[in-house]
């Protein structure tokens, strides 16, 4: 039996045909549109199901609980996300403080323009934050940028270089988190932007120079 502290989140099966992928997502969309509209407490299979104009048994073909559907939502952000800063990362004809510019200009507006639906997934993350699946996702995240920071950081040790990665990674989700809480115009994002990443720059520069300053 599934612990109800620790809900199943594994799809009940991958749609194989188009028409099953159509299904899945006409669901997820709908479940989006709940999540905006109802936000997480009142969010359930039976709501997204109306929304979606199915059935709940149809529903439960993929998805065994309300969890599970926002579990793959998140993760859905999590792997566009990575996707996104991956494809700016690996950018090599450009200089890594282009790329580390770009990567948090990229990263704010993303956190604005989702602001609202990624509140609402971070309100349900009790529901599936200690599962296999989700520590999986989130250990995935930080792959593109270690590889960025060893380029950035060649010539520094390596723990020199996981503590940068690091602080870097939870400065920008945990500022991005806490600006994009508040309704912002494009000027207010570029300048927040632009100024997250003079600092992220310097502080790259400045290890580039003298790498003892991170501890071991």
């Amino acid at each position: 039996m599934t612990d109800p502290q620790n809900p199943d989140i594994s799809l009940r099966k991958s749609p194989k045909q188009e028409r099953s992928a159509e299904l899945v997502a006409t669901i997820l969309d709908a479940a989006i549109q709940v999540l905006e509209k109802e936000g997480v407490q009142r969010f359930t299979t039976a709501r997204v199901a109306e929304r979606a104009g199915v059935s709940v048994g149809s529903l439960y073909q993929y998805f065994p609980n309300k969890a599970a559907i926002l579990f793959r939502l998140q993760s859905d952000e999590w792997r566009q996300t990575t996707d996104l800063l991956s494809d700016i990362l690996q950018g090599t004809d450009t200089p890594p403080l282009d790329r580390l510019r770009a990567l948090v200009h990229a990263f704010i507006r993303s956190e604005c323009e989702e602001a609202e639906v990624r509140g609402a997934l971070d309100d349900a993350a009790p529901l599936y934050r200690d599962a296999p699946e989700a520590k999986a996702a989130k250990a995935n995240g930080g792959r593109a940028f270690r590889v960025f920071m060893e380029e950035a950081l060649s010539g520094t040790p390596k723990h020199v270089r996981n503590v940068a990665a690091q602080l870097i990674l939870t400065t920008l989700t945990t500022a991005g988190k806490d600006f994009s809480e508040s309704p912002r115009s494009p000027s207010e994002i570029e300048s927040y932007a632009e100024a997250m990443a003079d600092m992220f720059c310097a502080y790259i520069i400045s290890l580039q120079t003298d790498p003892t300053c991170v501890s071991s």
